[in-house]
């Protein structure tokens, strides 16, 4: 069986899409839920859906603890779900092209340090874009510049608030990104 570990920071409304894609599949299972975040919402959705879910602070993160921990783990993936903090070295190396991530946004436009969530949806607004999307990517050393896995669009009208663009994003998150994980676990990409 495939296993997969989900790191998210927020509310977690991803990882809880991912989890029920995957309930009652054989050959996929989401193992663990881990947040940087004592009281993220997806640390509380994660023990009703019935995933072990745990909380780890940067000392945990960047002395090397998570490193060893997920190694006996020994995930197929580790998929960043709305997690902020940048993924260090000893992390990216120890799970060479085994960690992906999801950015709201068509990368390279409005990647790096600081341009998540609201964030970028309004920097899309505010320059006047006409199309923003998703971008999943294998995570490196550097915030947003993993080599690319897939992209998808969504046109914004003039009318769009940033709400609205969040809307058409998330709807693109929840379709995509379960079925990409697949793909990936199976050896379709």
């Amino acid at each position: 069986m495939k296993s997969i570990i989900i790191m998210a920071s927020g509310s977690g409304s991803n990882a809880e899409n991912i989890v029920k894609y995957f309930q009652g599949n054989k050959n996929v299972q989401v193992t663990a839920i881990f947040s940087n975040k004592k009281d993220a919402k997806v640390l509380e959705r994660a023990s009703k859906l019935g995933i072990s879910a745990y909380y780890f602070n940067k000392t945990a993160f960047l002395g090397g603890q998570i490193v060893e921990l997920f190694k006996a783990l020994n995930p197929d993936l580790i998929v960043l779900a709305g997690f902020l903090w940048k993924v260090p070295t000893d992390l990216v190396e120890a799970f060479d092209s085994k960690i992906i991530n999801i950015h709201p946004a068509l990368l390279p436009k409005y990647g790096g340090k600081g341009m998540f969530g609201m964030n970028v949806h309004k920097a899309v607004k505010e320059n006047r874009e006409t199309e923003s999307g998703i971008s999943i990517h294998f995570v490196n050393e550097n915030y947003d510049k993993g080599n690319m896995i897939f992209q998808a669009k969504t046109e914004v009208l003039d009318t769009d608030t940033p709400d609205h663009i969040a809307q058409k994003v998330h709807a693109l998150e929840y379709e995509h990104f379960p079925q990409i994980i697949e793909k990936l676990l199976n050896g379709k990409i």
